[in-house]
């Protein structure tokens, strides 16, 4: 009777190759995008380097895009919950740089 082959990672021996395993909960949906000869050329050389297929480079891409996108508009709403304050009076002179600057008074 033939032994089962090992894999790289002693998958026979009951260990798990972490390279295919999905670590968060994860429910993958297959697309279909269109796209031209260049990008397609640029996207598989781009996988490829980074040892990945294509679809996981293009999920990747797309996934730090929307965290991008996420940490912005919180950052955004962060900044609109902030009071406005007046830098004047309108018969006082302006701040000066260095009042400008004080992240203290910001605070």
């Amino acid at each position: 009777m033939k032994e089962p082959q090992q894999s790289l990672h002693g998958a026979s021996r009951g260990l798990i190759d972490t390279n295919f395993v999905c670590h968060y909960p994860c429910a993958m949906k297959n697309v279909t995008i269109t796209l031209d000869e260049e990008v397609a050329r640029w996207v598989r050389v781009e996988a490829a380097k980074r040892e990945s297929s294509v679809s996981r480079f293009v999920g990747e891409m797309l996934r730090e895009q929307m965290r991008s996108e996420d940490a912005y508009e919180l950052a955004r709403r962060q900044f609109l919950v902030v009071q406005s304050r007046l830098l004047r009076e309108s018969d006082s002179k302006l701040p000066s740089r260095e009042e400008l600057h004080d992240r203290a008074a910001l605070r």
